[in-house]
C-alpha cells in the first residue's frame, strides 16, 4: 500500500550514465522496471530527468559560453533523456508520454498542465522535459514547478547520497544526516540538496513533502513509497 497517491520523481542524468558512455541501458531498463512496480502500486507518477550525462553547462570549458546558450543545451539534453526513458517504460509495459516545456511537436507533446493531469489520472507516466522552458532555472526549480502544477503529494529526490547532511559527506567525515527539515530551515542554512529558488517555491506553495534518499539500491523507491523513513523529510 503506497503512502503517496501522486508523486513527481527526480532522476539525475548521471543515474543513466555508464562508465564510458552517455547511457547505461541496463540501468535504464532496471529503473523502468521499478517505475512499472510503482505504477502497479496505484501511484500516479511524473518524472523529471536531469541532463548531467549529456551536458553540464557553465562548467569547465563551457563556462565561457553565453549562459542562455549553455542552459538551452541543457534543456535539450533533458528531452533526449526523457525520450530514452519513455521508450524503456513502454518496453516495460507502461504507457508513457513525454511533454516538453519547449515546443518540439515532432518529438514530444507541448507541456500543458490539464493534459498532463489527465494523463496521470488515466494511468500514464508523464515525463517532463525541457526544464521550465527558460534559462537560469535549474531542474530543481523545474521539478518543484511541475509538482505544484500537478498537485503532487510528494517530490521524490533520488540522489547519489542517502539524504540531507549538515555538510558534504563526501568531503567532511563529521557530516551528520538531517532526518527532518523545514523549507525555511533549508534556505536559512544554505543546504544544497536543492537550489534556493526551488526551496522558496516549495515554501510559498506549501508542497506537502519532499523526500530525499539514496538511489544506490533502486528498491529504495519502493521502500519509500511503502512508508520506510529512510533519508530526509523536508516539509513546510
Amino acid at each position: 500500500m503506497a503512502v503517496y497517491k501522486r508523486v513527481i520523481l527526480k532522476l539525475s542524468g548521471e543515474a543513466l550514465k555508464s562508465d564510458n558512455g552517455i547511457f547505461d541501458f541496463d540501468k535504464i531498463n532496471e529503473t523502468a522496471r521499478i517505475i512499472k512496480r510503482i505504477h502497479d502500486m496505484g501511484v500516479q507518477t511524473g518524472i523529471v530527468i536531469g541532463a548531467g550525462n549529456i551536458w553540464r553547462g557553465r562548467q569547465g570549458p563551457s563556462a565561457s559560453m553565453d549562459a542562455v546558450s549553455a542552459d538551452q543545451m541543457g534543456m535539450l539534453g533533458t528531452v533526449i533523456n526523457c525520450i530514452c526513458m519513455a521508450d524503456a517504460l513502454r518496453r516495460a509495459g507502461l504507457d508513457a508520454v513525454v511533454q516538453s516545456a519547449v515546443d518540439m511537436n515532432r518529438f514530444a507533446e507541448p507541456y500543458n498542465t490539464m493534459a498532463a493531469r489527465r494523463h496521470l489520472e488515466e494511468g500514464r507516466v508523464v515525463l517532463f522535459g525541457g526544464g521550465t522552458g527558460n534559462p537560469f532555472f535549474s531542474t530543481d526549480s523545474g521539478i518543484v514547478l511541475r509538482a505544484i502544477e500537478m498537485n503532487a503529494d510528494c517530490v521524490l529526490l533520488a540522489k547519489n547520497i542517502d539524504g540531507v547532511y549538515t555538510a558534504d559527506p563526501m568531503k567532511d567525515p563529521n557530516a551528520k544526516l538531517i532526518k527532518d527539515l523545514t523549507y525555511a530551515d533549508a534556505i536559512a542554512k544554505g543546504l544544497k540538496v536543492m537550489d534556493t529558488a526551488a526551496f522558496a517555491l516549495c515554501a510559498d506553495n506549501h508542497i506537502p513533502m519532499v523526500r530525499v534518499f539514496g538511489l544506490d539500491d533502486p528498491e529504495n523507491l519502493i521502500r519509500v513509497l511503502e512508508g520506510d523513513d529512510m533519508g530526509t523529510f523536508v516539509h513546510p
